[in-house]
């Protein structure tokens, strides 16, 4: 039986032309470039640089790791902003604190919707994964022991990663804190809502879709931008987190869970009370525990 929340996507997919399966064409994996000399943070042991794996000013990463010789498991960080905004530095902090626990760290910046429409927001994180993968001995990473976390707009990013063509290499699992899971379904509730942030996601949605309506010439990138209709069976298992009353609810991943479960990938929605939206909500009590056991569950 299908849910209310399937019933209301896909009525409003139904403006939308079928979406058809994600490109398996290889990502580029240009040789990293690094901007910043290799240093440390504060940390014991643990070396610092920014690498730049694209030739667009966006197209850059913070890589945290620790040079002893052994190869450990990666945690890839991607920013939120509405996808027009943000950047990495804003994630210091998190990604210092995985460090603290041993993991390679790759903090993502990206192109903004400003800078190029959707699927290069994907591409990109797809190419940054690639050049670490590619490039592993350099920072003493485990090419097939990683997870991808992302925050709102970021964690829309990360998702779509975990669902992109018949899974990616190494990926062991997928965290989205307030990820837009849908943003056809964002587009749906900003239309008539007097919530200025479910309205500013609505315009920030089309402007990632390349400034158009998920209708006639913009059906197809719409289509590309929902996580869910890309479910596979070799997709990574995925842990969203929501707080109850935000303007990116939990009924966004609802859907995903539906579509993921029907093909035997697990996925997790964990709801917080309040109405604290991505890094907020992981700064809630017990929120980054949650979100580190998970994590250590897949990948040590």
């Amino acid at each position: 039986m299908r849910t209310a929340v399937s019933v209301s996507v896909l009525a409003l997919a139904a403006v939308v032309l079928t979406p058809v399966a994600a490109s398996a064409a290889k990502e580029p994996t240009p040789a990293p470039s690094v901007s910043n000399p290799v240093g440390s943070d504060g940390l014991g042991g643990v070396a610092t640089e920014s690498v730049a794996y694209g030739s667009h000013q966006r197209q850059n990463m913070d890589v945290w790791w620790t040079p002893d010789g052994m190869q450990r498991p990666g945690v890839f960080l991607i920013h939120g902003g509405w996808w027009s905004s943000g950047d990495k530095k804003y994630m210091k902090e998190i990604t210092r604190s995985y460090a603290e626990l041993g993991y390679t760290v790759f903090n993502l910046n990206y192109r903004l919707s400003g800078d190029a429409a959707w699927p290069a927001q994907r591409t990109d994180a797809l190419a940054a994964i690639a050049t670490a993968r590619k490039h592993a001995d350099r920072w003493a990473f485990d090419p097939g022991n990683y997870v991808v976390v992302g925050f709102s707009a970021g964690g829309h990013i990360a998702a779509a990663v975990g669902t992109y063509g018949d899974g990616v290499n190494g990926l062991k699992g997928v965290v989205g804190l307030s990820p837009i899971i849908s943003p056809l379904r964002a587009y749906s509730d900003g239309e008539k809502s007097t919530d200025p942030n479910k309205r500013r996601l609505r315009t920030a949605a089309i402007r990632l879709a390349g400034g158009c309506a998920p209708k006639g010439k913009c059906s197809r990138v719409w289509a590309s931008m929902e996580v869910a209709w890309h479910a596979s069976r070799k997709d990574a298992p995925m842990l969203t987190v929501h707080s109850a009353d935000e303007f990116v609810p939990p009924v966004q991943s609802q859907l995903l869970k539906q579509m993921l479960g029907q093909v035997g990938v697990p996925v997790t929605v964990f709801t917080a009370p309040g109405i604290n939206h991505s890094a907020p909500l992981y700064r809630e009590p017990g929120v980054a525990e949650r979100v580190q056991a998970w994590i250590a569950e897949r990948i040590g």
